[in-house]
């Protein structure tokens, strides 16, 4: 697969980016590169950030080929990998404001899970804030990006490659919700 100079640039540094290494029970154990931790299987940390704007519709966006997880794949979250000695809500405000350019709004904790498939085990949490300003995408990360109705979204994943992972963050937020309209 081809990408552009700068594209692999990104990934090789993202690879080599130290990131939260913990146990079965989310206690930390130290850091590691990405790569490593990915190679070997290991658990590591993750954020999803599911961002609305004030209309409650969702952001999604579309992977660059580049990425090693999910490329050109549909995400209904911003987020990504929690790095050595930062918290989950750290990370969340990081990688916010990195993947879709949105910063300084308050961030509100749903779910803590863990996420286990052959690519990916992660203990996660999830956020979700609101935005209603434009929107900058980081070209490494994100092609396109656009709001829509969730019920909108949920039909789509139907259709179109969404990843798991953060589809997994959206469902426990769904569900939390309706558990607080009962």
């Amino acid at each position: 697969m081809g990408f552009s100079a700068r594209e692999a640039a990104h990934r090789a540094a993202s690879d080599a980016e130290r990131v939260a290494w913990v146990d079965e029970a989310d206690r930390p154990l130290g850091g590691m590169p990405r790569l490593e931790l990915r190679r070997r299987g290991l658990i590591g940390r993750g954020t999803y950030i599911l961002l609305f704007n004030s209309a409650g519709e969702l952001c999604v966006h579309r992977r660059t080929l580049s990425k090693a997880l999910y490329p050109g794949y549909w995400d209904v979250a911003a987020g990504g990998m929690v790095l050595e000695g930062e918290s989950y809500a750290e990370s969340a405000a990081r990688e916010l404001e990195e993947e879709l350019g949105v910063a300084g709004v308050p961030l509100i904790e749903h779910a803590h899970f863990f996420y286990d498939a052959p690519e990916s085990r992660l203990w996660c949490t999830a956020f979700s804030a609101v935005a209603d300003g434009p929107l900058r995408l980081q070209p490494e990360e994100v092609l396109e990006a656009c709001f829509l109705p969730v019920a909108e979204v949920l039909a789509q994943t139907r259709e179109k490659p969404y990843c798991p992972d953060s589809l997994a963050a959206l469902q426990r937020y769904l569900a939390r919700g309706r558990q607080s309209a009962d």
